[in-house]
């Protein structure tokens, strides 16, 4: 369990030890950053005893080294040298921009919004993640329905611009941001404005529309 939050982790381990069944025995290490993450997982592949399950934190202070910035890098690396183990998100991001990078680049056996999260729910996320994967919140199967039901399919970067407008970000700063030029920028968002069918112009109308198909 990786977790910058003592106090939260001791609530997952309560529930699970509590919710397990009678033939499930618990052996649970606990990180608080990525430093202590990457200790565990490269030990564990050294002793070739691989964790079942990984539950990461999405926000974790950064390794000392500055190679893992998030939990985020964590799960991509432990995909990486921990084939077998299931990996569960838990995060506070319910952007839909955030949670579309996380299932396209670490694809996790179960994925859960700490906003939705409960107790019964975190022990049924467990049973799911072990026997039936995958299990994800609500938040996140709102998501997913939306963009399956969606015609519309949109690139990395104009997601990133979506995102960026969406926090408030001005069109003259979104090119430092995507390090492409201003024009780019422009001609990104006039192809959204067409694909979104955004008859004003206006970049409110946009965002409006992106967050109708559950781009934003």
């Amino acid at each position: 369990m990786i977790d910058d939050h003592p106090m939260i982790i001791e609530g997952y381990q309560n529930t699970l030890q509590f919710t397990k069944k009678e033939h499930q025995d618990l052996l649970i290490d606990i990180a608080n950053n990525c430093d202590e993450a990457l200790q565990f997982i490269n030990k564990s592949v050294k002793t070739e005893a691989h964790y079942d399950i990984l539950f990461i934190d999405i926000s974790l202070p950064p390794s000392s080294d500055g190679k893992m910035s998030s939990g985020e890098d964590i799960a991509e690396y432990a995909r990486k040298i921990l084939p077998e183990a299931k990996i569960v998100i838990l995060t506070m991001f319910n952007e839909s921009f955030r949670i579309h990078n996380i299932m396209k680049n670490i694809d996790p056996e179960g994925f859960l919004i700490k906003s939705d999260l409960t107790s019964s729910e975190l022990a049924s996320a467990f049973q799911a993640v072990l026997y039936n994967p995958p299990f994800y919140s609500g938040t996140v199967n709102s998501y997913i329905k939306k963009s399956i039901t969606s015609d519309i399919v949109i690139d990395d970067r104009n997601r990133k611009i979506l995102h960026l407008l969406s926090q408030g970000i001005k069109t003259k700063s979104l090119a430092s941001h995507l390090n492409i030029s201003l024009s780019a920028v422009e001609k990104r968002k006039k192809q959204l404005k067409d694909i979104f069918s955004v008859e004003d112009g206006k970049d409110e109308t946009l965002l409006q529309e992106a967050r109708n198909k559950g781009f934003i």
